[in-house]
């Protein structure tokens, strides 16, 4: 994987050459203004307002060549229509066919541009967060916020591209009402369903697409995914994902991971009378729910490598073993054996596939669909939450088939069994193993196909040649750049090891995960003794736990809408931060048992403040995780989304640890006694989120 600098360079138009953003002559200044602070030469003041002004030039460049080049697409778009309006009155096939195919150019010139949007879109982005990483300040939020919305605001020309929807709308119309129509002229506003089989015009509808990317919401719900994806994407990387896409292979991931969230939830509310049943304390509930976590611990990593190779194998494997562990946790009950429980519960976290169904996402989907692919593993993730304790409030019966007993207790197991014995024969039948070696096919082939096939492609690949203005500064920097370009690439390799990436990581990130964990510690510590809790100060039923948890999960799409689409556009994502962190030390202070009796108004409220709060943190951590972890934790074994999960996971076992071992102390003192270390955790975060952005900025 090569420096950004160095692709952005070999992917711009030739002729064009002069009017793209000199990300390199921008890197060097903010390296040159770094060195100046450090030595005392400059102040903050002149270096934030010189950098201020060398962007708004570099944009007004990129902008007002934009309108030039949209000011020519649309004049040979009005000459095209004269001939089309000409031809109306005179179908001629033959020239409805030229026509045609001079609307396709003007379509592969608008691809063009759109191609130089994005570039510079995202060669913008780059520096700005190279500013704020090098210099310690929170510039992009400055410099976003007071230029958005300003009246004369030439950003918005970057990255809302206004006025090349016309140009798109004009040439697809025109286009589609030239489709070989034998003199029938249809237009897409009378039949906005009926499909156009061009491919400029698909290519365009997916560059646009990548432009305008996906709505707030959605964007927010997909970084709960943590799923990194690489930007600059080349015609040719789309190819590859178009080759590798199978829409049914994709419905079986998220199917596969809607399932292990039921399959997590679903013993919650009959844990505690499960482990009473076998002989065992109500609080073994703890160890019966967390030996799924346990496993899960190891079954990330080998799952995580697995899918370097296949994606079908270990999803076999997973289903195998997580009917293995839910048959093995059903049949404990007949056998009076709390041993075989905590195996089976064992099995189902050696089944724990998430880490391939993330990487399928991130390697396997279409640039184009991969946030509503993500946002849909959010939501599948979310709906299982949901549904596995409503399930289990459903399973109230009572009744044996031969020597075999089916209650409360053990429905929740043979439910889950039968559920992926389904799953796993609609599996090998269905799903679609992507061809591993197709980039190593094609990629090579890559320069010469291109020449050959598109115009459009040969020309994005022509190297960018050096400007009369800047070229004393390009050769005086050469050497030191083709350096640093070669370090950046050598930077970039994958993570090799939970040692190695653990080295990747910045203080910044440490604190990320430190939150991540302790948000997973206090939303265990809720869900997981629940029952037990409930039990013993409200004497609630089976249904009744249920439908409580099946509510708080019901809340995780609507807060997610509200935090994505209101929230996230009122406030900066680390006010927001804090601010969750915050709630969640108020939720757990209240949930404190201080004042006798205690209420179930006050177990309620106390516990939906903790659980909504540490959704709106979830989404909001995972964000800023994913924009400041290293590019080098995007792929391989080892991971970001690994971290995170092995973050997410031991929290969870070491909450149900803690149930289990406070269980030695009473009944009485449980909710006490487990809600003490959540607090401290949790004042832990705030005060390491504090000291990090006072140390930042």
């Amino acid at each position: 994987m090569v420096a950004f600098g160095k692709r952005l360079k070999e992917r711009q138009i030739q002729e064009w050459q002069g009017y793209y953003i000199n990300y390199k002559l921008m890197k060097k200044r903010v390296k040159q203004y770094v060195q100046q602070i450090e030595v005392g030469t400059q102040d903050r003041r002149h270096v934030l307002k010189d950098f201020s002004r060398m962007l708004d030039n570099q944009i007004e460049k990129i902008v007002l060549f934009l309108l030039e080049q949209q000011g020519i697409l649309a004049s040979r778009l009005a000459k095209l229509d004269e001939q089309h309006d000409s031809l109306q009155q005179q179908p001629d096939m033959s020239q409805i066919s030229e026509l045609r195919e001079a609307y396709r150019a003007v379509g592969r010139d608008l691809l063009k541009l759109l191609f130089f949007v994005e570039i510079n879109a995202i060669g913008l982005r780059k520096i700005l967060k190279k500013f704020d990483k090098r210099f310690g300040y929170r510039f992009t939020n400055y410099y976003v916020k007071t230029r958005a919305n300003h009246p004369y605001s030439q950003l918005q020309q970057v990255f809302k591209h206004v006025g090349i929807g016309a140009v798109v709308g004009a040439v697809s119309r025109n286009l589609h009402e030239l489709q070989n129509r034998q003199g029938s002229y249809l237009s897409i506003y009378d039949q906005p369903a009926l499909p156009l089989q061009d491919p400029v015009v698909d290519s365009i509808r997916a560059a646009v697409d990548r432009l305008t990317h996906s709505t707030n919401f959605l964007n927010f719900l997909a970084q709960h995914a943590l799923i990194m994806q690489d930007e600059l994407p080349t015609p040719i990387e789309e190819q590859v994902d178009d080759q590798k896409y199978h829409f049914i292979s994709l419905l079986l991931n998220l199917a596969n991971t809607f399932l292990y969230m039921v399959n997590t939830y679903i013993v919650v509310p009959t844990a505690d009378d499960y482990s009473l049943s076998l002989g065992a304390a109500a609080t073994v509930c703890g160890i019966v729910i967390g030996a799924m976590a346990v496993a899960q611990v190891f079954s990330s990593v080998y799952f995580s490598a697995w899918s370097n190779k296949s994606y079908f194998q270990p999803l076999v494997f997973s289903s195998i073993a997580l009917l293995v562990g839910n048959t093995l946790y059903a049949l404990a009950y007949d056998l009076n054996s709390i041993a075989v429980l905590l195996i089976g519960r064992l099995f189902c976290g050696l089944g724990s596939a998430r880490a391939v169904n993330r990487r399928y996402i991130s390697d396997c989907v279409p640039l184009k669909i991969r946030m509503q692919a993500s946002a849909a593993f959010v939501s599948a993730s979310a709906l299982g939450m949901a549904c596995g304790p409503a399930l289990a409030g459903l399973l109230q019966t009572n009744f044996r088939i031969y020597k075999l007993t089916f209650n409360q207790d053990t429905l929740p197991g043979w439910v889950m069994a039968v559920a992926w014995l389904i799953y796993l024969i609609w599996l090998c039948i269905s799903f679609k193993e992507p061809s591993h070696d197709f980039e190593e096919n094609q990629l090579p082939q890559e320069s010469n196909s291109a020449v050959q096939n598109d115009a459009l492609e040969e020309g994005l690949k022509q190297p960018l040649l050096v400007s009369s203005e800047d070229k004393q500064q390009e050769e005086d920097s050469e050497q030191e750049c083709d350096e640093s370009e070669e370090a950046s690439e050598e930077s970039r390799r994958p993570a090799t090891s939970i040692r190695s990436a653990y080295r990747l990581l910045t203080p910044s990130v440490k604190v990320q995960l430190l939150i991540y964990f302790m948000l997973k510690y206090v939303m265990e510590i809720l869900l997981s003794e629940s029952s037990v809790i409930t039990t013993y100060y409200f004497h609630w039923s089976t249904s009744t736990v249920a439908i409580f948890l099946a509510s708080l999960g019901l809340t995780v799409l609507p807060v997610n809408i509200v935090v994505g689409n209101y929230i996230s556009n009122m406030f900066e994502d680390r006010q927001i931060l804090l601010a969750s962190e915050i709630v969640v030390c108020i939720g757990i202070l209240l949930s404190f048992h201080i004042i006798n009796p205690y209420s179930v108004p006050q177990y309620v409220c106390s516990g939906l403040i903790v659980f909504v709060s540490a959704e709106v943190l979830e989404g909001v951590n995972l964000a800023l995780l994913s924009r400041v972890m290293s590019s080098r934790l995007s792929r391989g074994t080892y991971n970001g989304g690994l971290l995170s999960t092995e973050a997410g996971t031991i929290a969870r076992v070491i909450a149900d640890g803690t149930i289990t071992m406070a269980g030695y102390l009473g009944q009485s003192r449980l909710l006490n006694v487990t809600l003490l270390p959540s607090l401290f955790i949790c004042i832990s975060s705030i005060v390491a989120t504090c000291l990090t952005y006072n140390s930042l900025y």
